[in-house]
């Protein structure tokens, strides 16, 4: 049976009470894949579910599912026309199970997981952050695939195979992987384990696939963290033997940096932080600067680098909200973000007009919000200057 597909654009925030606490923050603004939370339940659902969603700008589509016994999932996007979709996959608690850009071939994602019981939240948005139309397609395995795929057990620019693949080494540590003489290393887990894999090195945009010992994909990624690839396999895998397979999109010659690493959910909480991906909680955790009331002008300056700086402001009364973030320098490139205190995001900015300055312009309610502000790039260090204005209706 054909599903009926849901049209929605991710620019507006839709039922928020509905998903603000679920996936740690990250299921804000989400929307049930299913239509509801008992038809996106996908271990019993009849047929895969699907929606299409209007992606604009740098503020995601999220689908929402849930599983009510351990499944297979296939979870993918595939973009309308030249549309480029990258996900991630959260569990209940807000960590990363799974990230993918182009395992769906022709630009489209997909990941393959055997995941437990559980609630889970999609974020899918664009790879360059333009508009794009996209599906999003949840199901088992044994149901019908959105995509085509890629070869498994293969990366771009990969040289050599599971059966060639050289011993990484005690887990923790960090290999320069040669892609062009063999892009292949395997390791042993002795008891179920959670894992974080990382590969390194922007000028070589490198991709990333965890394989078992049948070569079957388990995970794959390609450009989490700017060019760089991570895995997140916050679900422990089973005692066993795994193959990672590291490739190269640009230059298959340079060295790439592999890490394979008990995954670590307080390091993985305060990595999305740190990228501005989700709002800090306001218990003192996280280092947060309050700047107070905002009567109607403020302006602060702030030395930048690539991890977001957090800041609270209060609001007085209902608002329209203006924030600009400018590089003192030509070199500057910084980046905005602002949530409302329960961890809803409310808008986000990279660059306005022709310039790579920031600027949110939004209606805001009386109460705390939380400002987001960082540089895009991690060779960039210099000085921002944050402007926030107030303005109310005229009476």
């Amino acid at each position: 049976m054909k599903m009926p597909l849901t049209c929605i654009a991710a620019l507006l925030i839709a039922s928020p009470a509905l998903a603000q606490d679920l996936c740690g923050g990250s299921g804000t603004g989400g929307q049930w894949i299913g239509g509801t939370q008992d038809a996106s339940d996908i271990s019993t659902a009849d047929a895969h579910r699907e929606q299409l969603a209007l992606v604009l700008g740098e503020t995601p589509y999220v689908g929402l599912f849930s599983l009510s016994a351990p499944t297979p999932v296939r979870i993918e996007a595939a973009g309308r026309g030249a549309g480029d979709p990258l996900i991630d996959v959260f569990d209940s608690e807000g960590g990363i199970v799974a990230s993918d850009d182009d395992s769906g071939g022709g630009g489209a994602a997909r990941a393959e997981l055997d995941l437990p019981i559980g609630t889970y939240c999609v974020s899918m948005k664009s790879y360059d952050d333009a508009p794009m139309s996209a599906f999003m397609r949840i199901g088992r395995q044994d149901q019908d695939p959105l995509t085509e795929g890629t070869t498994e057990g293969s990366a771009p620019n990969a040289n050599g195979s599971c059966a060639e693949a050289q011993p990484f080494g005690e887990l923790g540590t960090t290999q320069s992987v040669a892609v062009e003489d063999n892009g292949f290393r395997s390791f042993t887990l002795a008891e179920p384990t959670a894992l974080t894999i990382t590969a390194e090195n922007e000028n070589a945009d490198p991709t990333l696939a965890l394989l078992d010992d049948d070569e079957s994909e388990i995970a794959s990624n390609d450009d989490y963290d700017g060019l760089n690839s991570r895995i997140e396999q916050s679900a422990p895998l089973p005692a066993g033997d795994y193959c990672v397979s590291v490739g190269a999109i640009n230059d298959s010659s340079l060295p790439i940096d592999l890490t394979i690493a008990v995954y670590d959910p307080v390091a993985a909480q305060a990595a999305i932080y740190a990228r501005g991906e989700a709002s800090p909680p306001l218990d003192g955790s996280v280092e947060i600067t309050d700047l107070g009331a905002l009567q109607s002008r403020m302006r602060k300056d702030l030395q930048l680098g690539s991890n977001t700086t957090w800041l609270t402001v209060d609001i007085p009364e209902s608002s329209l909200l203006l924030i600009e973030a400018v590089a003192a320098g030509n070199d500057g490139d910084p980046w905005l973000v602002i949530f409302d205190d329960l961890g809803r995001q409310l808008a986000v900015n990279d660059d306005v007009g022709d310039s790579l300055n920031s600027l949110i312009a939004t209606r805001v309610l009386a109460g705390q919000y939380v400002v987001g502000v960082k540089q895009i790039g991690d060779d960039v260090q210099g000085l921002v200057r944050l402007v926030l204005e107030r303005y109310v209706p005229a009476k």
